[in-house]
């Protein structure tokens, strides 16, 4: 089993549209440096990591000039992957986690279990087409990205809101709170995998 402080990852993507390094400590403070280009997406993975208690760092280069598409899912699948690697064998954690997080009219629901299993269902209700220059549609589609690459079973609801930013925002807060719960090490299965199969990785 992973000690505390050793839960820590590095993970690169390039190809012909990003170029992305992210590293992820889970057993962090919050602290977050991120650079992406796109104003919108930096604040809400800081606000990930900052109640997630997760440290991270993300440096991405995309295609920009095309649109926020490539950028903001390929960050999404190497922070993923990251909390993937970080997390190794899964062996005592807690596993399962949950969130209710409120922003002003928003509120968030957002609950995960660490599976080895990626899926997500993700129900959030946007009422313009761009949160700064981040398309909004695209922030269902980061959490569906990072569920599979971190390969845990995700469900997000909107149970309020009214403001796009709001909404996004408490998204990203409640996946980070329900995020820490699930990845706490748990003292009563040290070195034990919580699943009856004795694997959370294949």
């Amino acid at each position: 089993m992973a000690e505390l402080n050793d839960r820590r990852a590095e993970v690169s993507r390039d190809t012909a549209e990003t170029s992305i390094r992210a590293t992820v400590n889970i057993d962090g403070t919050g602290v977050a440096q991120v650079s992406t280009g796109i104003g919108f997406f930096d604040h809400m993975l800081t606000a990930f990591a900052k109640h997630g208690r997760f440290d991270l760092t993300v440096e991405a280069k995309g295609d920009l000039h095309v649109d926020a598409h490539h950028t903001m899912e390929d960050v999404a699948l190497v922070v993923g992957q990251a909390f993937d690697r970080a997390l190794g064998d899964r062996a005592g954690i807690v596993r399962m986690g949950d969130a209710l997080v409120p922003l002003d009219e928003a509120l968030i629901q957002c609950v995960i279990d660490i599976s080895g299993r990626p899926f997500g269902v993700i129900d959030l209700d946007f009422v313009g087409p761009m949160i700064g220059e981040a398309p909004s549609q695209m922030v269902e589609h980061v959490l569906h990205s990072f569920a599979t690459a971190a390969k845990l079973t995700l469900h997000v609801r909107q149970l309020a809101g009214a403001n796009d930013h709001h909404i996004a925002e408490a998204a990203m807060k409640a996946l980070g709170r329900a995020l820490d719960k699930a990845t706490a090490l748990d003292p009563r299965i040290v070195g034990q995998v919580p699943s009856t199969k004795d694997t959370l990785t294949a």
